[in-house]
């Protein structure tokens, strides 16, 4: 209903901050990982331990290594958030008005 494409997958957690290297893409893919990120499992855990509710949304800001010729840089990572931003935050609003209404 927002217009916001959702892409459903297995996310692999690796503590950061770093991209990661071609080893631990492989893995991740082996052991049937999709997406990788460094923040969301940690946080979720931390919010359950204390007795939030979670759910959670993850943008997926680059290409692993070796899955782009595209270089990995900070600056692209930031670029891309900055602009799936606007998406999130149309999809939140329109998640907020279904429980409201």
């Amino acid at each position: 209903a927002s217009g916001v494409t959702l892409h459903e997958g297995v996310y692999v957690w690796f503590s950061g901050p770093h991209f990661e290297t071609p080893a631990e893409v492989r893995f991740a893919r082996l052991i049937g990982g999709t997406d990788v990120g460094m923040s969301t499992v940690p946080e979720v855990i931390l919010a359950r331990q204390v007795g939030m509710r979670v759910a959670g949304f993850s943008i997926i800001t680059n290409f692993r290594a070796g899955m782009s010729n595209a270089p990995l840089s900070h600056e692209q990572t930031m670029t891309v958030a900055a602009g799936a931003a606007v998406d999130l935050r149309r999809l939140l609003n329109r998640l907020i008005a279904g429980w409201v209404s």
